[in-house]
């Protein structure tokens, strides 16, 4: 399964999040996959994408930054994928 993931900072404020992420790493439980992140330019939000089995790992994910960060979960599918379900409509 693949998500973007929408990490809004609390208060606007990312310096304890890069923080921890320098003293403790990512925190990334045993079956999910990192797949790149992308920054807002007022450095508010963070967009991610995340793949995983079982939602229920990104969700112990989640609960590790959930005093710094507040979460939006998107469940999304690759273009090939979409490209597939809309083809026999085409």
């Amino acid at each position: 399964m693949l998500f973007v993931v929408i990490e809004h900072y609390r208060d606007s404020d990312p310096l304890p999040v890069y923080r921890r992420v320098r003293a403790q790493g990512r925190l990334m439980p045993a079956g999910v996959k990192y797949g790149g992140s992308w920054v807002t330019e007022d450095l508010a939000r963070c967009y991610q994408v995340m793949e995983c089995q079982d939602r229920a790992a990104l969700d112990r994910w989640m609960a590790s930054w959930s005093d710094l960060v507040t979460f939006e979960v998107v469940p999304v599918i690759t273009s090939a994928q979409a490209q597939a379900l809309v083809a026999p409509r085409l």
